[in-house]
């Protein structure tokens, strides 16, 4: 499969998170996906002008501006995509040598730009409108990671669970939420309903990556189409829900083995990043081995600054810090020749004696 085929599939499997993105949180969410494609696509035709290489026909640029318009809050000003866009083109692509020759995913690196240069503004999330009949004139509402924050600092989360923060919280959900909870709760399993919510596409965040469901579809179609491979996915959810599981619940005061799963896997840029940010093919390992450690590794990351951090969100943070050790686990982590026997240590000591 060429790259061109590449990018153009893996815009494809996100079309689906990035419609639900549009739809839910109206026009001007389009308004904003679009002007960071445009202004991709625009540095990227005047970078090739300049250097004379190959055409912006091999979709790079489009993903690249895709990608940075789902990770923005559609409540943001219309300046950030297009200064987004820019470093990732600029600075984070083009500086290193363009395509393939980059260390760090671009459009990862321009979200974490704009949100460290605009933080309020990154950090305003409006309410998506499945739900603003529900709340009455509410036009934003916090996320379920910076509710947790927020909470911890009010030191409401002694006894307190991730649903129950969200009570305190005054969480509004959907009636189809509260219906399949229902159904959940009639056959003895405890399902909240913004977990449901959450898992659909019902909540504040960033435009395209609400929707858990429609980003694993996206990964489905990816994996059938062999662009990429479960390791890392699987490696990265694996290792944080696992550490969810295991240590989340002491923040809570409720011991080891007591920590939400569901919830937290289904929040924030999770989905997005293990399946489309995580498994870029520049920025990740080449062998599978090296895959599972990377995306291990970037489990552990997010666990540790999500958790333990002052951030509510740590996905972007902790891909960028991993893809630092890419070359180390590329140069270590490698498969055995065919035929090559290993021998012991005491032997090649004595060899060389």
């Amino acid at each position: 499969m060429s790259t061109s085929k590449i990018m153009w599939n893996v815009s494809l499997a996100l079309l689906p998170a990035a419609m639900w993105g549009v739809y839910v949180f109206g026009f001007r969410a389009l308004l904003i996906i679009l002007i960071s494609i445009a202004s991709s696509v625009g540095f990227e035709y005047l970078l090739l002008k300049i250097s004379k290489d190959a055409s912006v026909q091999d979709g790079s640029a489009f993903l690249t501006g895709l990608l940075i318009g789902m990770n923005l809050p559609s409540g943001a000003s219309f300046v950030i995509p297009v200064l987004a866009s820019a470093f990732a083109i600029f600075v984070v692509k083009w500086t290193f040598g363009g395509l393939g020759a980059n260390w760090m995913n671009p459009a990862l690196a321009g979200r974490v730009f704009v949100f460290f240069s605009f933080t309020n503004l990154m950090n305003t999330y409006p309410m998506p409108r499945t739900l603003t009949s529900s709340a009455g004139d509410a036009v934003a509402g916090a996320t379920y990671l910076s509710s947790v924050k927020m909470a911890m600092s009010d030191q409401v989360l002694t006894q307190a669970s991730g649903s129950q923060v969200l009570s305190h919280l005054g969480t509004v959900t959907t009636g189809f939420a509260q219906q399949v909870s229902g159904l959940f709760s009639s056959i003895g399993m405890n399902l909240s309903p913004y977990t449901v919510d959450a898992f659909f596409g019902n909540i504040s965040g960033s435009l395209g990556e609400v929707s858990a469901f429609l980003l694993l579809l996206g990964g489905i179609y990816m994996l059938v189409r062999k662009i990429i491979t479960w390791h890392i996915p699987v490696s990265f959810l694996g290792s944080f829900i696992l550490l969810a599981w295991a240590f989340g619940g002491l923040r809570n005061g409720n011991g080891l083995f007591s920590g939400e799963i569901l919830l937290p896997l289904f929040s924030g840029g999770l989905m997005l990043g293990a399946i489309f940010m995580a498994t870029d093919m520049v920025t990740s390992p080449v062998t599978y081995r090296g895959m599972i450690l990377y995306g291990v590794l970037i489990g552990f990351f997010t666990f540790l600054i999500r958790y333990y951090g002052s951030l509510p969100e740590s996905v972007s943070l902790a891909i960028i810090l991993v893809n630092i050790f890419v070359p180390a686990i590329d140069r270590y982590v490698k498969p055995r020749k065919f035929g090559e026997v290993i021998r012991p240590v005491k032997e090649k000591k004595e060899e060389r004696a």
